[in-house]
């Protein structure tokens, strides 16, 4: 048990702040702590967690990148448009146009990182605002609403009404989510390039003398964030059921702040898929209990500030100091093996 725990620290640091804060907020409202309201959650969260596994994969890299909302915004636009010219489209073609678009901006990114050497955080700074200001530009901040049936119509998987009227949804985005997260969790842990990615990540000239391309690296990176960004984009079309052009401009600090609450590394080399959802689903709790507690919006950002600050002190406490004394192993040279396993 001692070992598992310390063998993922940050996310079990996670599931103890989400259960204090549940219990604390569902002291202030009866309406917090019901089926329904976590299903709205789950509802409201699934596009950050895309934009979130997408995220993981370019910071367990050793990049980073701040521009995947304003491309999301841009696929949005792109697949409208596309979809009309098409006669109405439908959702493969929705999932192939997304994907391509998302994927073509993402290798952008890659290209300036890699072939003109230019720093993650910078190249990305300076796409974002070439993105957003192309899309402004062209659009004249003018919002699409008249989309295709199959974009607007809301696809519910499975419902059910609650004995207090209130109603639980499984809703597309929801489902795609999970399969966005499932893909990512088995490229990063059951893949060879998984492998390298995170050899990559934690010690660059060390993979590069080991063999590992380099350069597919930061495009297979750069591509999937491209690729999450792409589909988070259409499955915010679809929630929506209108594309406006800044709707997303604005969310990439949320969610890269979420996902280094989850535990990924901004030197790269460590992330995981389970501590990314929950720092994503940390955040939105918050906000959703103070939402329904009736505290001011413009209170928000400071509450959930707080939140992250104190979710990752607690993440890194050595819990091994927590632990009581009977969980400890007795075998000296356990933590000195932790470490030199990397996923």
């Amino acid at each position: 048990m001692r070992r598992l725990i310390l063998a993922n620290t940050t996310e079990f640091a996670l599931i103890i702040v989400t259960i204090l804060l549940c219990a604390g907020l569902s002291l202030g409202t009866d309406r917090f702590f019901t089926v329904s309201n976590a299903f709205d959650v789950l509802n409201v969260s699934a596009v950050n967690i895309i934009f979130a596994v997408g995220l993981l994969v370019v910071l367990i890299s050793g990049g980073i990148d701040i521009s995947f909302a304003v491309a999301a915004s841009v696929v949005q636009y792109v697949t409208a448009l596309a979809v009309a010219k098409l006669g109405g489209g439908n959702w493969a073609e929705g999932f192939i146009i997304a994907g391509a678009v998302g994927i073509g901006l993402g290798l952008i990114n890659a290209f300036l990182v890699w072939r003109l050497k230019i720093i993650s955080i910078v190249a990305t700074i300076s796409t974002f605002n070439i993105f957003f200001g192309l899309l402004m530009f062209f659009t004249k901040g003018v919002s699409i609403y008249n989309l295709p049936d199959w974009l607007s119509t809301r696809v519910v998987f499975y419902e059910h009404e609650m004995s207090d009227g209130s109603w639980i949804e499984l809703t597309l985005p929801v489902v795609v989510m999970i399969l966005c997260c499932i893909a990512t969790w088995f490229m990063i842990s059951r893949t060879t390039i998984g492998r390298q990615l995170y050899a990559f990540g934690d010690n660059p000239e060390g993979a590069r003398r080991f063999g590992i391309n380099i350069g597919a690296m930061h495009y297979l990176s750069f591509g999937w964030l491209g690729l999450m960004a792409g589909i988070a984009g259409l499955m915010q079309a679809h929630y929506a059921q209108e594309v406006v052009p800044n709707a997303l401009y604005g969310r990439e600090l949320d969610v890269l702040a979420a996902t280094v609450l989850g535990g990924a590394r901004l030197g790269g080399g460590k992330g995981s898929v389970i501590g990314c959802v929950l720092g994503v689903l940390l955040v939105s709790i918050t906000q959703n209990g103070l939402n329904l507690m009736g505290v001011s919006p413009f209170a928000f950002k400071m509450v959930v500030g707080t939140i992250i600050l104190i979710a990752i002190t607690l993440s890194s406490t050595r819990f091994d100091k927590l632990l009581p004394s009977a969980m400890k192993s007795s075998n000296p040279t356990k933590s000195s093996r932790q470490g030199s396993v990397r996923q």
